[in-house]
Protein backbone atom coordinates (compact mmCIF):
# COMPACT_ATOMS: atom_id res chain seq x y z
CA UNK A 1 0.00 0.00 0.00
CA UNK A 2 1.36 3.51 -0.76
CA UNK A 3 -0.17 6.79 -0.34
CA UNK A 4 -3.26 4.76 1.02
CA UNK A 5 -3.59 2.88 -2.21
CA UNK A 6 -2.96 -0.81 -3.26
CA UNK A 7 0.09 -0.43 -5.90
CA UNK A 8 -1.96 -2.65 -8.14
CA UNK A 9 -5.14 -0.75 -8.18
CA UNK A 10 -5.93 -0.24 -11.51
CA UNK A 11 -7.00 3.62 -13.22
CA UNK A 12 -9.04 4.76 -15.34
CA UNK A 13 -6.66 5.83 -18.36
CA UNK A 14 -7.23 6.24 -22.01
CA UNK A 15 -3.86 5.53 -24.12
CA UNK A 16 -3.63 4.82 -27.94
CA UNK A 17 -1.80 1.19 -28.20
CA UNK A 18 -1.50 -1.28 -31.15
CA UNK A 19 -1.79 -4.72 -30.89
CA UNK A 20 -1.69 -7.80 -33.05
CA UNK A 21 0.18 -11.31 -32.88
CA UNK A 22 2.71 -11.06 -35.81
CA UNK A 23 2.80 -7.20 -35.83
CA UNK A 24 0.85 -4.65 -33.49
CA UNK A 25 -1.86 -3.37 -36.54
CA UNK A 26 -5.24 -3.50 -34.72
CA UNK A 27 -5.57 0.03 -32.85
CA UNK A 28 -7.25 0.51 -29.78
CA UNK A 29 -7.33 1.77 -26.43
CA UNK A 30 -6.62 1.26 -22.92
CA UNK A 31 -10.01 2.06 -20.42
CA UNK A 32 -7.37 1.50 -17.52
CA UNK A 33 -3.84 0.69 -16.56
CA UNK A 34 -1.38 -0.12 -13.97
CA UNK A 35 1.78 -1.79 -13.04
CA UNK A 36 1.00 -5.36 -14.04
CA UNK A 37 -1.29 -4.67 -16.91
CA UNK A 38 -3.99 -2.33 -18.56
CA UNK A 39 -7.69 -3.20 -19.77
CA UNK A 40 -8.45 -2.72 -23.85
CA UNK A 41 -11.27 -1.26 -24.98
CA UNK A 42 -11.94 -3.36 -28.38
CA UNK A 43 -14.78 -5.28 -30.33
CA UNK A 44 -11.88 -7.36 -31.61
CA UNK A 45 -10.82 -9.47 -28.67
CA UNK A 46 -8.44 -12.44 -28.79
CA UNK A 47 -8.98 -15.74 -26.98
CA UNK A 48 -7.84 -15.65 -23.31
CA UNK A 49 -3.87 -17.17 -22.83
CA UNK A 50 -3.08 -15.59 -26.46
CA UNK A 51 0.47 -14.10 -26.26
CA UNK A 52 0.06 -10.65 -28.20
CA UNK A 53 2.77 -7.69 -28.98
CA UNK A 54 1.40 -4.30 -28.36
CA UNK A 55 2.45 -1.02 -28.64
CA UNK A 56 1.57 2.25 -26.23
CA UNK A 57 2.02 5.69 -27.31
CA UNK A 58 2.16 7.39 -23.67
CA UNK A 59 0.80 10.87 -23.00
CA UNK A 60 4.77 11.52 -22.94
CA UNK A 61 5.07 10.76 -26.30
CA UNK A 62 7.40 7.38 -25.87
CA UNK A 63 6.52 4.63 -27.47
CA UNK A 64 6.40 1.75 -24.95
CA UNK A 65 6.63 -2.34 -26.61
CA UNK A 66 5.58 -5.46 -24.77
CA UNK A 67 4.18 -8.27 -24.67
CA UNK A 68 1.13 -9.45 -23.30
CA UNK A 69 -0.90 -12.11 -22.13
CA UNK A 70 -4.96 -11.88 -22.96
CA UNK A 71 -6.17 -12.77 -19.18
CA UNK A 72 -9.83 -12.64 -20.01
CA UNK A 73 -11.89 -11.47 -22.98
CA UNK A 74 -16.10 -9.95 -23.38
CA UNK A 75 -16.90 -9.58 -26.90
CA UNK A 76 -19.38 -7.28 -26.95
CA UNK A 77 -20.24 -5.49 -30.93
CA UNK A 78 -18.51 -2.44 -31.97
CA UNK A 79 -22.05 -0.19 -31.51
CA UNK A 80 -22.62 -0.95 -28.07
CA UNK A 81 -19.13 -0.43 -26.75
CA UNK A 82 -19.82 2.76 -25.59
CA UNK A 83 -22.40 1.55 -22.90
CA UNK A 84 -21.36 -1.90 -22.03
CA UNK A 85 -17.67 -2.64 -20.95
CA UNK A 86 -15.87 -5.12 -24.10
CA UNK A 87 -12.79 -5.87 -24.33
CA UNK A 88 -9.45 -7.52 -22.99
CA UNK A 89 -7.73 -7.93 -19.82
CA UNK A 90 -4.14 -7.98 -20.58
CA UNK A 91 -1.26 -8.93 -18.15
CA UNK A 92 1.92 -7.54 -19.21
CA UNK A 93 4.58 -10.82 -19.99
CA UNK A 94 7.77 -8.94 -20.98
CA UNK A 95 9.01 -5.34 -22.04
CA UNK A 96 10.48 -4.73 -25.54
CA UNK A 97 10.90 -1.28 -25.06
CA UNK A 98 10.13 1.58 -22.93
CA UNK A 99 9.58 -0.67 -19.82
CA UNK A 100 11.06 2.60 -17.60
CA UNK A 101 8.69 5.55 -19.50
CA UNK A 102 5.70 2.69 -18.62
CA UNK A 103 6.82 2.18 -14.81
CA UNK A 104 7.24 6.02 -14.26
CA UNK A 105 3.53 6.27 -15.62
CA UNK A 106 1.57 3.79 -13.47
CA UNK A 107 3.99 5.21 -10.15
CA UNK A 108 2.18 8.93 -11.09
CA UNK A 109 -0.79 7.78 -11.41
CA UNK A 110 -0.01 5.94 -8.28
CA UNK A 111 1.23 9.02 -6.37
CA UNK A 112 -2.01 11.31 -7.42
CA UNK A 113 -4.64 8.58 -7.07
Amino acid sequence: MRNGHQVNTRHRKRIQLRYGFDTAKRIGFTEDINAEGFFIKTGHVEKPGSLMQIELTMPDGHLVELMGRVCWAKKVPANLLHRIKGGMGIRISSFKSGEAAYRSFCEDLNSRY
